[in-house]
């Protein structure tokens, strides 16, 4: 055998390794391209997770419970684009939703659907009213402040005494179950269905926050693993173990 057959044959084998490397590296990435596209269609088209950072929907939500939302019910959105498919259903009254706050289009808040376009809201001495019936205070619903403001003024509005409005075309009114401590469309009025994002389901995570933690600053690189020390220790005392996967209602 000639010595250029040898190398020749060397050189083959040495593309062919070449080409199975390159075949096994792409196929890994193009795997992952495809499980990060799949990822960002599900969580901008059908569910995501939400964290509660603050007490507006106590006793049904608390803070430091993180849930599933449904996405695709009210209309799911395509990724990079403004389309937007049918929605299966419409926010109910009853219902807890998600929404973008009116006041910036950003901020994403949740609350409890009250009434829907054409109905009529009012609130008198702390009593809700939708189309003049009494609406149901929800299971863990909750007033913390046994005083009721007044009108100072015929038409003023406040927390207790509210009303009456008419939900305008294409609108939501929402309020929290924290009836006297939520920021709500009593404040800032009603929400477009066009900043409506999905409807909760379920806590599928629970963390009781602890005001003794320590923080995280910039300063101090030692902040983090302290903090996940601390974390760690007080581990199961923090979950909520009780909630875990409780259906929202």
């Amino acid at each position: 055998m000639s010595g250029k057959s040898k190398i020749d044959r060397a050189a083959t084998a040495s593309a062919g390794k070449t080409g199975d490397v390159f075949d096994f590296v792409w196929e890994n990435v193009k795997s992952l391209l495809i499980a990060v596209v799949l990822a960002m269609i599900i969580k901008t088209s059908i569910v995501e997770a939400y964290k509660i950072p603050s007490a507006s929907m106590e006793d049904t939500l608390l803070v430091g419970d993180f849930l599933i939302a449904n996405k695709f019910v009210y209309g799911a959105r395509i990724p990079l684009v403004s389309w937007q498919l049918p929605s299966i259903s419409d926010p109910e009254p009853g219902d807890i939703v998600i929404f973008k706050w009116p006041g910036d289009g950003v901020t994403n808040y949740i609350k409890r659907c009250i009434a829907v376009e054409g109905q009529t809201v009012e609130v008198k001495d702390k009593i809700l009213y939708v189309d003049g019936e009494v609406f149901p205070d929800p299971p863990r619903a909750k007033y913390t402040d046994r005083r009721i403001q007044p009108r100072s003024s015929p038409g003023e509005n406040n927390r207790d005494n509210w009303g009456p409005y008419v939900v305008p075309k294409d609108c939501y009114f929402m309020m929290g179950d924290n009836r006297d401590h939520s920021y709500d469309s009593r404040f800032w009025g009603a929400v477009h269905k066009d900043l409506i994002l999905g409807e909760a389901l379920f806590i599928h995570w629970s963390w009781e926050p602890d005001t003794n933690s320590p923080k995280i600053t910039v300063g101090d690189p030692l902040s983090v693993p302290r903090l996940f020390v601390y974390n760690s220790f007080h581990f199961f005392k923090r979950v909520r173990w009780g909630r875990l996967l409780n259906i929202i209602k």
